[in-house]
């Protein structure tokens, strides 16, 4: 069963920290193992590769072929069923919208002291996407991962995804399609993540990888950060609703399971002021649960890390909401606004009644890749950013030099560099 809890009952605070700190990762160490993966791909290659995914994936990559062609994707989409091509374009559409209006501008000007200051932003040049395969294989994933690199302008996008015996998703080969991903290889696991950050003779390496995986792809991530950028090490999803009495409790019992059905570690919380909508919502979701065909991974989620917590009012939920730092915060109230005012921790919000957290999964246009584990606090979604740099520009002539190079002098001699002092003492002169 889940947590139930009353702020106002005595030991609340104690136990509210606990859920608030609790790990729900995996607990297996999968770093050594991990290191070992990478290492083998440093060193051999390709032939790594070919090893691990006929091991992993039970796929021979040089009898059945490395790479997935253009054609295929191409082919994919026009035998698509129309009413999932037409979703796939319409979410496409909606998310390049939204990001484009992320791009960030030049600027340039030149200040008191005739200095002439600025900044650049470009792309990086390449950027790897990892989409899993099998039954994570999500072409709402690769959308929200590819179409902000492309709006960034990167050149280069490469998919890296297995194909586990072989199975292709034609909705994530459409998906590749509208995305405009450039390479499609057929490798997965920590194997995938090194192969983008290293390279090997077949496959170039990338300067961003981004794109959810399991626990490996995500320690495989953290590893290679700082060889290349990456998004985030995600954790498992997570929701909070905040709702008061007036919602349909089969509306909000069907958004808190729309996390739980993620994996057995995702978290759905539920915060309201009204104890009888509570105990309506419990039952919901236990009638729903019987009927999800992902029921028994939600049940194990709802069960384990599930939590419903009364509040005397919603505002003093925000506090606690604050401290979560939730990956997905939905407020189901009529003046959502004056709720908002009161966040400052959480990745992506949800605003009414009417906007539960599964359109924002799919075609809202906002970013679904998200801070979890409450990394709200200091993180923010994927965007166009993350596949973009910005490089200062900075320009002194005769005049601006006479006035400020003295002080960097100054600077230079008390920090005891010389070379830096004269660097600029001479051009004084």
């Amino acid at each position: 069963m889940p947590l139930r809890l009353d702020s106002n009952e005595a030991g609340f605070a104690a136990v509210f920290e606990t859920l608030v700190n609790a790990r729900r990762e995996a607990d297996a160490d999968v770093s050594a193992s991990v290191r070992e993966m990478i290492a083998r791909v440093r060193k051999d290659g390709d032939i790594a590769l070919a090893e691990l995914t006929a091991r992993f994936d039970g796929f021979d990559l040089d009898a059945e072929g490395w790479v997935i062609s253009a054609e295929q994707c191409a082919a994919a989409f026009e035998t698509l069923d129309p009413t999932l091509r037409s979703a796939i374009e319409t979410a496409a559409e909606r998310i390049a919208a939204y990001h484009v209006k992320q791009r960030p501008s030049d600027d340039s000007w030149t200040d008191s002291d005739g200095v002439r200051l600025g900044y650049r932003w470009n792309a990086v040049e390449a950027a790897g996407i990892y989409v899993p395969g099998g039954l994570a294989a999500y072409p709402s994933s690769l959308l929200m991962n590819a179409i902000p690199a492309r709006v960034a302008g990167v050149d280069r996008i490469v998919m890296m995804s297995p194909t586990p015996g072989g199975a292709l998703n034609p909705a994530v080969l459409a998906a590749a399609h509208v995305a405009g991903v450039t390479e499609i290889w057929r490798v997965g696991g920590a194997q995938a993540i090194a192969a983008l950050a290293y390279g090997t003779d077949r496959i170039k390496p990338v300067d961003v990888i981004t794109g959810p995986g399991n626990a490996w792809v995500a320690e495989a991530k953290r590893q290679v950060y700082g060889v290349v950028g990456i998004d985030m090490v995600a954790g498992p999803s997570e929701i909070v609703v905040v709702a008061d009495g007036s919602n349909d409790p089969e509306w909000i019992a069907a958004d808190l399971l729309s996390q739980a059905e993620h994996d057995e570690t995702s978290q759905s919380i539920l915060f309201t002021d009204d104890a009888d909508f509570a105990d309506a919502v419990a039952l919901a979701v236990e009638q729903q649960l019987g009927q999800l065909a992902t029921g028994a991974r939600a049940t194990k989620s709802w069960d384990d890390n599930g939590a419903i917590i009364l509040v005397p009012s919603l505002v003093d939920a925000m506090t606690l909401v604050d401290r979560l730092a939730p990956e997905h915060l939905e407020l189901a109230v009529d003046d959502p606004q004056s709720l908002l005012d009161l966040v400052r921790h959480a990745g992506s919000v949800f605003m009414g009644r009417m906007t539960p957290e599964a359109m924002g999964d799919y075609l809202a246009g906002p970013n679904h890749v998200l801070p979890t584990g409450r990394r709200a606090r200091f993180s923010s979604g994927l965007s166009v950013l993350d596949f973009m740099k910005r490089t200062s520009i900075i320009q002194f002539d005769a005049r601006s030099m006479a006035a400020l190079g003295p002080a960097a002098v100054a600077l230079a001699q008390a920090e005891g560099l010389p070379a830096h002092a004269a660097s600029v003492s001479l051009r004084l002169k």
